[in-house]
């Protein structure tokens, strides 16, 4: 009886000190944990502990709700972040385009009419052998 309100007084207090997702990534080195405090606990008593493992672990539903808002706030974190390196990235790159684009103002122009002349269907563009330069130039940016 006591080994066994020592087991479970034991896991209470080993799962609560654990994050969840250390409780689901890490068990086998939560078992070894319970494992020596049990072990350590029990010795005395002339009992041997050989073998401990967490197999389930009950949640109530209040903090089902809470871990379930913190896993959400992670993932918007993540999000976040993955979204202002992908504006990073888009500002380094506008940044080069614009030097390319700086020696040549002229071609600038250019562009911006190009630009306007595509939304337009069934429009034939052409381009003066000097843009093709410029465009490889752009082109190798991306």
């Amino acid at each position: 009886m006591a080994t066994s309100q020592n087991s479970q007084t034991s896991l209470r207090g080993v799962v609560g000190t654990s994050e969840l997702d250390e409780l689901l990534a890490e068990r086998e080195k939560l078992n070894l944990k319970l494992h020596g405090i049990i072990d350590a606990a029990t010795d005395p008593w002339g009992i041997k502990v050989t073998a401990v493992e967490i197999k389930h672990v009950e949640i109530p539903e209040s903090m089902q709700r809470a871990i379930a808002k913190q896993a959400e706030a992670e993932r918007m974190k993540r999000a976040k972040i993955i979204l202002a390196e992908g504006e990073y990235l888009a500002a380094t790159k506008l940044k080069a385009a614009g030097e390319i684009l700086k020696a040549d103002p002229i071609t600038l122009r250019y562009l911006e009419t190009l630009a306007e002349a595509a939304k337009e269907k069934n429009t034939t563009i052409l381009f003066p052998v000097e843009m093709l330069g410029i465009l490889k130039k752009l082109q190798k940016i991306e």
